[in-house]
């Protein structure tokens, strides 16, 4: 049978039961492993991945010209693609996480009782993590990297669309493990395309201690909806830049361009633009201007329709979408109540920003504005683990339970009470 071919129904359980054993055989390992020697096989990856940049190339040419027979947007094929930047790009994260502190034994807090009863909270790895991803071939090196240096096994399901290049850089992953002496199963990569090894990852609780969804609405659902074990969500990034009356005009039209046209595929590209009504003229226009020049198309609300006629009217789903493309939805609101209230409503939980030297008003919006990470004077493209110096990030979550905002290698571990005595018994 091909990598990519379609298993029978039994021959799916029998390769995902043996992942799942493989998995917790190698996370008992890990969970033990030296801070040494997940380093040492965090760097040999990121070399792995430089010398082998012809082999990666090649394999995403392939899914390339795959996603292009299949006339996918061109957004997702940006999400897609790999060049020489993006895989010097990865290999840089690695190392960046090699040269974290090993959250694995930290203490946490430490406490004497009374009774003489020394107690520490200590960090410890979640065990087994399941990925499920789509597109972005470079989530397989970000995800293994950090469940590898939190001292977690992972089982990794990557996209159709990124299969080959995924297979590529899951290759270097394990040519670091076997380098520093650790289990090849402590990163693996789901080997087909069948969409029913998803079904089979969220039946596995046996195995798989957390489960991480990483794609479109529709994949989180299924998730949410379906798995028996924790999960750790990554919703749409319906972000926010809400320009107020308070913005310095050149700031403002830098971040609000950065923040929608820098990369329009990423879920902290900015979706909707909020604007204070007693600067439209003097601070939207331009902004809109700048917009338009760049190449977004704009929908706005009856007040940014009047300042240009190429600005298409905006309908009321579109307050709501992650459009992940060069479009942008703009509203004028009476001020900061009404861009809070509106992004209450219609946002996402993921990242927005303020525009404003107004002191007071830029507090009461990162107070009052409950999403993953509030901004000001800053682009919500910095939403990123990498840019909050974690390393890389397995995804952005929106929920309020265990880990919020960037995952990273601290987010992906739990901890347990370490109690010390010298003959205590209970009264």
């Amino acid at each position: 049978m091909s990598a990519t071919a379609t298993q029978t129904r039994d021959d799916l359980a029998e390769t995902m039961e043996a992942m799942g054993r493989a998995a917790r055989a190698a996370a008992g390992e890990l969970a033990h492993a030296p801070a040494a020697a997940k380093n040492r096989a965090l760097l040999a990856a990121a070399a792995a991945l430089r010398s082998d940049t012809p082999a990666l190339l090649a394999a995403n040419a392939r899914d390339l010209e795959a996603a292009k027979a299949r006339s996918i947007a061109a957004s997702m094929v940006d999400r897609l693609v790999l060049d020489a930047k993006r895989i010097e790009g990865m290999a840089a994260g690695l190392e960046e996480v090699a040269r974290l502190a090993d959250p694995v034994g930290a203490v946490m807090a430490e406490w004497t009782r009374p009774n003489g009863l020394r107690i520490s909270r200590v960090r410890t790895p979640l065990g087994v993590i399941g990925i499920i991803y789509e597109s972005r071939p470079n989530v397989t090196a970000d995800a293994g990297g950090l469940c590898l240096k939190a001292g977690n096994a992972c089982i990794l399901r990557g996209g159709s669309e990124s299969f080959h290049s995924s297979r590529a850089i899951h290759t270097c992953l394990v040519k670091g493990l076997k380098a520093a002496g650790l289990p090849g199963a402590a990163i693996q990569l789901v080997p087909t395309t069948d969409r029913a090894a998803v079904g089979h990852m969220l039946a596995m609780a046996q195995w798989i201690d957390v489960i991480v969804p990483r794609g479109g609405k529709s994949l989180i659902e299924r998730v949410q909806r379906e798995a028996r074990m924790a999960v750790l969500a990554h919703l749409d990034g319906n972000c926010h830049v809400y320009v107020h009356a308070g913005a310095d005009l050149g700031e403002a039209r830098k971040i609000v361009l950065n923040a929608k046209m820098r990369r329009t595929s990423v879920c902290g590209a900015a979706e909707t633009l909020l604007c204070d009504a007693a600067v439209v003229e003097t601070h939207l226009k331009p902004i809109v201007a700048d917009l338009l020049a760049a190449g977004c198309e704009l929908r706005g609300d009856k007040a940014t329709q009047a300042l240009d006629s190429r600005v298409k009217p905006a309908t009321e789903a579109d307050w709501a979408t992650e459009f992940l493309d060069a479009i942008l939805a703009v509203r004028v609101v009476p001020g900061l109540d009404e861009a809070i209230a509106h992004i209450a409503r219609h946002g996402s939980s993921h990242t927005d920003s303020i525009l404003t030297e107004d002191k007071a008003a830029a507090e009461a919006f990162l107070a009052r504005v409950d999403s993953a990470i509030v901004l000001h004077n800053a682009s919500t493209q910095f939403a990123d683990g990498g840019e909050f110096g974690m390393g890389a990030e397995i995804g952005i979550s929106t929920g309020r339970l265990h880990a919020r905002g960037p995952v990273g290698v601290e987010q992906l571990t739990s901890f347990k009470y370490v109690v010390r005595g010298n003959g205590q018994v209970r009264p």
